[in-house]
Formats: structure tokens, sequence, C-alpha cells
């Protein structure tokens, strides 16, 4: 992969979440991908499993959203890059991501693992209590 291939595979995700249904899917992941929505987060595995979790996480093909996203570094099969998406009009809702993607040869993505922030998440987590 290079820098270029990122970049358009970013863009190909942008138009798999404006398209209806999620058939779409099977061209930028692999059948057997893993999808990570964030450190913590359980990892959603294969072409079904993502197309399910897919479906429950936007509100449709349409909504309304901007998305803007730099790659950070690529080195042989593994990229990461910067996503900032703002929902509604206005934005009612924000996220700055990184994005860790690792690719098959064709170019898909066999794993997926983002590290979503928001605002005004802290920073830093405090024990319960104090």
């Amino acid at each position: 992969m290079d820098r270029k291939q990122v970049a358009g595979w970013l863009a190909a995700y942008e138009h798999a979440w404006r398209t209806p249904g999620t058939e779409v899917l099977a061209t930028i992941f692999t059948a057997q991908a893993s999808y990570l929505q964030g450190p913590f987060q359980k990892r959603v595995i294969g072409l079904p499993a993502i197309a399910r979790m897919w479906e429950d996480e936007r509100f449709g093909p349409d909504e309304v959203f901007q998305m803007a996203s730099e790659v950070v570094a690529v080195e042989g099969d593994t990229a990461v890059a910067r996503v900032e998406v703002r929902y509604g009009d206005p934005v009612d809702q924000e996220y700055r991501d990184l994005w860790i993607m690792r690719f098959a040869e064709d170019g898909r993505c066999s794993s997926f693992e983002e590290w979503p922030f928001w605002p005004p998440q802290p920073t830093a987590a405090r024990p319960a209590g104090s």
C-alpha cells in the first residue's frame, strides 16, 4: 500500500457509509476482516457481523455528515489515518479518530481499528469516587 491507495480506500469507506445497504462492504473489507470500534471494545469479525454493526451504528445512508481524513503513515500493509467526522447540520456530534488499517494484497482491509475521541471527553480516567 502507498498513501494514494490508502487515501482511495478512505474515500471508498466514506462512499460505503453513504450507500444504502451493506453489499458495498465486500469491496472494502475482506470476508474475514476484523473491525474494532475502540481499544476496549469487542472485535467484530467477518463481513456479516461487520454489516450488522454498520447498520446498527448509522442512522442511514442519507444521514448528514462531513468527513475529513489525512493519511499519517503507511508501512507495508499497515496504514494510520487521522479522521474527523462531524454529524448534523448544524453539527451536533463530532469525532476525531485515529484509524489503524491492515490491508490484504487486493487492497481490501483485513483489520480495522479505530481510536475515537469526542468533546468533552476527559484526557484521563478517574477512579470511581475520586
